[in-house]
């Protein structure tokens, strides 16, 4: 592979009814997603935003985890809390991430904080991808439909 060559993954998500959606990728694990009550759902899965933050824990998580490994470091448990700050205006964007490391064990401070940057800038794909470019694509019973351009009068 070239270093400009790209990797692709994709994930799935059916409509289970109301505002209902159940995703899978991959790994193949179904996850279900809903919005919360007072937003029209019934709170029966996790919000599509809250997955971000999910993502991105366990992202870190892992790396950290890994790169403690390499340094020779034994931490006995790690707990990382994502305190995500939203906008006030549409569409209530998560602006700021507060990661907490919380390790307990045998390990350098200087080693976690070293693994903890190295990952959030530089190894985290999940941290890397939070401002990725969106590309939509709609199709209708089967057939690509393009974006409207100008002042087309828009369909019901």
């Amino acid at each position: 592979m070239t270093a400009t060559a790209k990797k692709q993954m994709s994930v799935r998500a059916q409509w289970q009814g109301k505002l209902q959606f159940q995703a899978e990728g991959p790994s193949g694990y179904p996850v279900l997603m809903d919005s919360s009550v007072a937003l029209g759902g019934e709170g029966a899965g996790n919000s599509p935003l809250e997955l971000i933050l999910v993502g991105l824990v366990g992202c870190m998580g892992i790396g950290v985890t890994k790169l403690l490994e390499k340094m020779r470091q034994s931490p006995e448990g790690i707990e990382i809390v994502a305190d995500g700050i939203r906008d006030e205006a549409v569409p209530h964007a998560i602006s700021e991430i507060h990661l907490t490391f919380h390790v307990s064990g045998g390990v350098a401070s200087s080693r976690i904080w070293q693994a903890v940057k190295l990952e959030s800038e530089q190894y985290c794909p999940v941290a890397a991808s939070l401002r990725a470019t969106i590309v939509p694509h709609v199709f209708i019973n089967g057939s690509e439909v393009p974006e409207p351009q100008g002042s087309e009068e828009q369909e019901a």
